[in-house]
């Protein structure tokens, strides 16, 4: 869906698509006080070339303005209920960490009637491998949430008793189906295929049971090749066997501190993807059913996923317009999955 940018942009007309142009001037033109949830994560600075978008100023000072304009335009068009959360990535220059997230924040406090609730920190389970001698590998980025006022939705009491033990001993019909499917379709051997539905067997026991959280599966063929890590690894594994399975194990956010890897997805040209995992507990925590969830920079299209998969509606934007085919094609692939997993 694209739009020649209206006056008045029609929230009606706009939910649930992807709008390419610049996100500045289509915030511009949402109305005022309409939007339940605005979560995102912008381009990084100077990471790559984002044409005309933003990531491409000349400092890290008009870096942090551009993403500033467009944080004032979510502030007006957020509800007083509602939340935006900003991701956001740091940058080495010179040598030296910028602390580019946290000199965001403290302009946006400064300058915007907003507080700030958390600094949520994602740690990343396959970072970038080390290419410094003399430098950790950088393996975490927060998650910023901001509200408008103390009346912001919070429903921390039943999202705890969704994503508790109870939820977790259940029946549990539905875990894993995708899988059994994606099996089935894929291009493994017989033998890798038993393999494959022995272990998804198994691992969806441990989840029943409470042994761990949850999981996902990577499946030779279908899904990209893990990001970062070690080649004695997933990689491996991927490899060798024709699919991975990665164990969550720790719990529902409770504290300020989530772990997650960041994704790949078979074909999408976009970079640098964050977790469907991570998003759908921020939807769960910050917003209801019908609620609205938008992103100002939808990229490949997780925050679509999520939304969809969760029963809210969603309104992305996107300058690129390969991202923009790309999240579309995710998400209508997507969609056919879960109505083939709900036919089984």
């Amino acid at each position: 869906m694209q739009y020649s940018t209206p006056a008045i942009l029609s929230i009606k007309n706009s939910l649930d698509n992807i709008i390419q142009g610049d996100n500045l001037t289509i915030l511009k033109s949402i109305p005022g006080n309409t939007i339940n949830l605005i979560i995102t994560s912008p381009p990084y600075f100077k990471q790559r070339n984002y044409g005309s978008g933003i990531g491409n100023e000349k400092s890290v000072g008009e870096y942090i303005d551009s993403l500033l304009a467009v944080f004032s335009e979510c502030v007006r068009i957020l509800r007083n209920d509602g939340s935006i959360v900003f991701n956001l990535g740091d940058k080495y220059l010179e040598g030296g960490l910028q602390l580019i997230p946290y000199k965001f924040a403290v302009e946006a406090l400064k300058n915007f009637p907003v507080k700030l609730i958390n600094n949520t920190t994602w740690v990343k389970l396959n970072p970038t491998p080390r290419q410094y001698q003399k430098r950790l590998v950088s393996s975490t980025e927060p998650f910023f949430h901001f509200v408008k006022s103390d009346d912001y939705y919070y429903n921390f009491h039943d999202y705890m008793n969704n994503n508790g033990v109870k939820n977790k001993r259940s029946n549990g019909n539905n875990i894993g189906k995708k899988y059994f499917e994606l099996i089935e379709s894929s291009n493994l051997t017989v033998e890798q295929k038993k393999m494959a539905l022995w272990e998804l067997q198994n691992v969806i026991l441990e989840v029943k049971t409470g042994k761990i959280e949850s999981f996902r599966m990577k499946i030779k063929g279908i899904h990209s090749e893990p990001f970062g890590g070690q080649d004695g690894g997933r990689k491996y594994q991927l490899m060798k066997k024709g699919f991975t399975i990665i164990k969550i194990k720790g719990e529902s956010i409770k504290r300020d501190v989530i772990e997650s890897a960041v994704e790949t997805i078979k074909g999408c040209k976009h970079p640098a993807i964050y977790p469907l995992f991570i998003i759908k507990e921020f939807l769960k925590l910050l917003s209801r059913p019908d609620d609205i969830v938008l992103d100002p920079f939808i990229g490949s299209g997780t925050t679509a996923v999520a939304a969809k998969e969760l029963g809210r509606r969603y309104i992305g934007i996107e300058i690129n317009e390969e991202y923009c085919k790309d999240a579309r094609a995710r998400i209508k692939w997507n969609d056919i999955v879960s109505q083939q997993a709900s036919d089984i």
